[in-house]
């Protein structure tokens, strides 16, 4: 019953990211700045003249995508339907890496855009630690699968990500006190982070004090945004920001998709996902389940 009332709460978390994503997340990930250039940035990528070109199209395609990997496997383990879940699973193989390749990708335009202009790209740390953890945590769920829950709570909490992203773009889209309605209110893109980032650290709080013991990804997802924003605050500081920025946005965007598509397909490979259960000659896997 516990395990089922998890999937349901864990199945409405999914709609509602989903429904979030329809309407907030265009573009790439990221959260916030402080400076000036980085908000008229922020303006001109996600204003109401923005004009998405085929990678981020590419992106938006593959994170719906990716949802309803997740939505459809909380559906199969909660009428415990679990062939299908096996078999859709294998999906991964191929969402995973192209998921993971298309952030990866579009970072590197991000970036290049950012040289170009001379403005520089704001949201360069968010760009790349978010495909770093967003692989980090696919793999990782598989690495530790055979923990059922613990699996599920991985994978579940990828959509924390996705959630600050979307919850970003829906404040400074539709709420009044966090809309841009001028160089005045530039303020508000930070208030608008903060207020994500705090959101999913809530979010993540909740899920941790229902299950100590399999609730602490959505805390870990929830806390990478302030991860990052160290992570940025500490470039900034050094003054290495452009440097960053110059070497992502130099790099090939067809190498980049190929190689991270590369790297994250080999990771998970590794981690056996595309093996079935071991059989014995008696027909019996390793869960002592006979294998019909």
């Amino acid at each position: 019953m516990k395990a089922r009332t998890l999937s349901v709460s864990a199945s409405a978390l999914a709609s509602a990211l989903a429904s979030a994503l329809a309407s907030a997340l265009a573009l790439a990930c990221g959260t916030k700045s402080a400076k000036k250039q980085a908000q008229n940035k922020l303006l001109i990528d996600f204003g109401t003249n923005a004009n998405p070109n085929s990678f981020q199209h590419l992106h938006v395609i593959m994170i719906f995508a990716w949802l309803m990997v997740l939505f459809c496997q909380l559906r199969f383990v909660a009428a415990g339907n679990f062939k299908n879940h096996k078999r859709l699973g294998l999906s991964v193989l191929l969402a995973g890496p192209l998921l993971v390749a298309s952030i990866a990708m579009l970072s590197v335009h991000s970036a290049y855009k950012g040289v170009i202009s001379g403005q520089g790209d704001p949201l360069i740390v968010q760009n790349v630690m978010g495909a770093i953890e967003l692989g980090a945590l696919i793999v990782l769920a598989f690495v530790l699968r055979k923990r059922r829950k613990l699996h599920g709570s991985l994978l579940m909490s990828t959509g924390v990500l996705f959630l600050g992203i979307a919850l970003f773009f829906s404040l400074i889209s539709f709420v009044p006190m966090f809309k841009i309605e001028g160089p005045a209110t530039f303020y508000r893109f930070a208030a608008a982070a903060i207020t994500g980032q705090l959101f999913c650290l809530l979010v993540g709080l909740v899920f941790l004090i229902r299950d100590r013991r399999n609730g602490w990804p959505y805390l870990l997802a929830g806390a990478f945004f302030f991860l990052n924003d160290l992570i940025r605050l500490a470039l900034t500081k050094f003054d290495l920001m452009q440097a960053l920025t110059e070497f992502v946005g130099s790099r090939s965007l067809a190498w980049t998709f190929i190689g991270s598509f590369a790297l994250m397909l080999g990771a998970l490979i590794g981690t056996g996902v595309h093996r079935g259960p071991k059989t014995t000659q008696l027909g019996v896997n390793a869960n002592c389940e006979v294998s019909l």
